[in-house]
């Protein structure tokens, strides 16, 4: 057998590694993520949608000022954008390889939505107190509003802040979750990847509470 038919025939018996799919497990967990996000960002505009079609379409619609106040309110989303300031810093320490500054910013990120959930139940609380019910508007609540008071006022308000606070509690028992994974993981470069997904979460949820604090407490 010639040198060459040798050749032949080896090759035509090599093993032809398939190529490497370009999506890997962490490519797929971010693409998994966004699917979620997109999703999210429907429900929610759907809900802000429909805030705005009562709104405009009713003539006793009181103002969310006058009814809501915005002190307390103010506070919480500043609260949770620097929330959002202290998710980049643990993503960012963690790709240093510090899983200790990466934990700790993790916890303060946690910190934050808890405290925010902690706030809206207290507002929520005070406003019942006042008046302001899931099926309408009345006592001192309807004199803050000027004698106005829709319906469904009420309704949209619990229905809208009570979705973004779920959100809110869901995140901070995701970024505790977080912070198991990357305390069990030596290698800080394994739990990149998890950080990373769970800031998308987080930086959509705090973007989300922007608008629905815009549309509902200012506007």
């Amino acid at each position: 057998m010639s040198a060459a038919t040798s050749h032949a025939a080896s090759t035509s018996h090599a093993v032809v590694e398939p190529a490497e799919s370009p999506l890997t497990p962490e490519s797929w967990g971010k693409l998994g993520m966004w699917i979620f996000l997109a999703g999210d960002a429907v429900g929610f505009g759907t809900l802000l949608a429909a805030y705005g079609g009562m709104r405009a379409t009713s003539a006793d619609w009181p103002s969310p000022y006058d009814v809501l106040g915005i002190n307390l309110t103010a506070a919480m989303t500043f609260l949770l954008i620097c929330s959002s300031v202290t998710m980049v810093k643990a993503l960012e320490w963690l790709g240093k390889g510090d899983r200790s500054k990466a934990k700790m910013f993790l916890l303060f990120t946690a910190l934050g939505g808890a405290i925010f959930v902690g706030c809206q139940a207290f507002e929520w609380t005070k406003l019942i107190r006042e008046g302001l019910h899931i099926n309408g508007i009345t006592g001192h609540a309807l004199e803050l509003a000027k004698g106005h008071g829709a319906t469904l006022f009420g309704t949209s308000f619990f229905i809208i802040t009570g979705f973004h606070g779920l959100h809110v509690t869901a995140g901070v028992i995701y970024l505790l979750s977080v912070v198991g994974v990357v305390s069990r993981r030596p290698d800080p470069a394994a739990s990149y990847n998890v950080v990373e997904i769970v800031g998308l979460y987080w930086h959509f949820v705090d973007l989300v509470w922007i608008m629905v604090f815009t549309f509902m407490y200012l506007l």
